[in-house]
């Protein structure tokens, strides 16, 4: 079964949703496997592929190559396509422009922007064009400069107040679902009660309608430290580490490649 947005959006209320990153074909086979219905292509691969600090150096052209793999990497799940740094920013026609180019170039099946009540009029006109759009509210890595940091947001009551207008807002606007990230876990679950579209939680507690992780980080392949909302399934970076070491060991010893492995 191919997941659409309108399905996704369906699940509110009837079962929590799972949704992965994967930044290409092989990654976005093996979540399609899984049975995940939503991968999402996010600007994270800046951090987790292309070796920069932060997403804000990710371009369009970086996104819609990964996208497009992720794309020929699925069969079911929904993809989305993450909107880079200043992809959407500068202009409501600039915003249309890229979302095109990642539904036409890249064959992704849905966009997500950053942003609350001041990004409702790119979404209604995304939307109102056939342009499915994933919210994204909480911290917003795009906006990290401004924000001092990756800090917890929603602490005090008037920025819980504001989250939940920008929830509304965001909702309101025509958005199938939210990602809410890095907010405390009671405030996570009051704007997930709130709202008739799903919540999907990274940081945000159980109470969200699903569940979003970076695929490495899930997979304890990075070595870098994880936050504190990640959870390892496994830790792969050891057994790779082991693999790669017996391989070097057995070029270096002459025992690979053995009469097996040869014509």
């Amino acid at each position: 079964m191919k997941w659409t947005a309108s399905k996704i959006k369906a699940l509110k209320g009837e079962r929590k949703i799972a949704m992965l990153t994967a930044y290409d074909a092989l990654t976005a086979s093996l979540v399609d496997q899984a049975a995940i219905p939503a991968v999402l292509v996010g600007d994270s691969l800046g951090m987790t592929v292309l070796g920069y600090e932060t997403t804000l150096p990710v371009s369009m052209d970086q996104m819609l190559h990964h996208t497009a793999a992720v794309s020929r990497g699925t069969e079911d799940a929904l993809v989305i396509a993450d909107m880079p740094f200043m992809s959407y920013q500068p202009s409501l026609a600039m915003g249309l422009e890229n979302a095109g180019r990642f539904i036409k170039e890249a064959h992704a099946d849905a966009v997500k922007v950053e942003g609350g009540a001041f990004r409702s009029e790119l979404i209604e006109a995304l939307v109102g064009n056939g342009v499915p759009v994933l919210g994204h509210i909480g911290l917003t890595p795009q906006s990290i400069k401004a924000m001092g940091g990756y800090k917890v947001q929603g602490k005090t009551s008037e920025q819980a107040r504001q989250l939940m207008d920008d929830a509304m807002a965001v909702e309101q606007a025509g958005a199938f679902a939210l990602v809410l990230e890095c907010v405390p876990a009671e405030l996570g679950e009051m704007i997930s009660n709130a709202l008739t579209i799903p919540t999907i939680g990274i940081g945000a507690g159980a109470g969200c309608d699903g569940q979003v992780l970076v695929f490495t980080d899930l997979l304890g392949i990075s070595d870098k430290p994880a936050p504190k909302f990640v959870k390892k399934y496994a830790n792969l970076n050891l057994l790779i580490t082991d693999a790669l070491a017996g391989y070097k060991a057995e070029v270096e010893s002459g025992s690979f490649p053995a009469d097996e492995q040869s014509y």
